[in-house]
């Protein structure tokens, strides 16, 4: 939407003139398919007005002229129909119409931000905003991934210092990490490989996983070590004690979950398609962390700790 400022001010020759350039300047961007504005209307009718002359069509140099054409176009169109959809009432604001190739979120934020540099360094005296479905989505979908690796990040934070006073082990607290964060990161670099696009539903995997990722550890880590400060077990039979008291358990709940996750692969939905399969992915990742990167890097600290 493109405002004048003032009253009837989209007849004035200057802000008509602006807007027919922004339109030219829209019109060669890649990604534009079709530009719709009213002064593509005004220019014909003035062609029409001088016996389809093509050397008239072109902008009238009188606002006198351009409000004339713009009542002469109103009074001829169809009965119940009006201008209402492109002007506004006081004929102080138009809209120009811009349709796209299929855009990432990422793209049409950056297209937005083009545009409306182009508008302050061409155009300064023309209010301007941008409005569509997709643009919404684009800018909630940005502010909502940001908040996620904000709350994400403060969450992993909050959990290793909790865990350190529970297990007691600023050691294990710091481990515990490692396995946390692991899962997520493969996940998403994997998705990263085969699609690369992090949509709104994709954001909301982390902070959704984080608890079952967590929970897993929780459970292997405490069980190790009880073996080793209850039972007094070296590290290698602490290990295999957690295993055989939350192995079983362990599997069984993932396998449980990412079937339940992978049934939303099927979705027809694409937001739930996608986040129903990095869902699976990332819960799948997070037992095969426990269970094949967690027991060597506990070996390998302990090792190192009593050096």
């Amino acid at each position: 939407a493109l405002d004048s400022g003032q009253k009837g001010g989209i007849s004035e020759p200057k802000f008509l003139q602006e807007v027919d350039a922004f339109v030219e300047w829209a019109r060669q961007q890649k990604e534009v398919r079709n530009v719709n504005s009213v002064t593509d209307i005004i220019k014909r009718l003035n062609k029409n007005m001088h016996g389809d002359d093509p050397a008239y069509y072109r902008l009238p140099e009188s606002r006198e002229l351009a409000a004339q054409y713009l009542l002469l176009y109103e009074m001829s169109l169809p009965y119940g129909l009006d201008l209402t959809n492109q002007i506004n009432i006081d004929k102080s604001a138009t809209r120009v119409f811009i349709t796209f190739e299929n855009l990432t979120s990422t793209q049409m934020l950056a297209i937005e931000e083009r545009f409306s540099n182009w508008l302050h360094q061409n155009a300064p005296d023309i209010e301007f905003f941008a409005a569509s479905p997709n643009l919404m989505f684009a800018h909630i979908g940005q502010r909502n991934i940001k908040s996620m690796l904000t709350g994400t990040t403060f969450a992993f934070i909050t959990i290793s210092l909790i865990l350190i006073v529970t297990l007691r082990s600023w050691l294990m607290g710091l481990v515990s990490l490692i396995p946390n964060l692991v899962p997520v990161m493969i996940g998403f670099g994997l998705w990263g490989f085969f699609d690369g696009r992090v949509g709104m539903a994709l954001a909301m995997v982390a902070s959704m996983t984080l608890g079952i990722v967590v929970d897993d550890t929780i459970h292997f880590l405490s069980k190790y070590l009880r073996a080793r400060r209850e039972k007094g077990l070296d590290p290698v039979a602490g290990i295999r004690y957690a295993f055989s008291h939350v192995g079983v358990a362990l599997s069984v709940t993932t396998v449980v979950l990412v079937a339940g996750f992978g049934v939303l692969a099927f979705s027809t939905f694409k937001a739930n398609s996608d986040m129903g399969v990095l869902t699976a992915a990332t819960i799948g990742l997070a037992l095969l962390i426990d269970f094949f990167l967690l027991p060597p890097l506990l070996l390998r600290v302990e090792e190192k700790h009593h050096e």
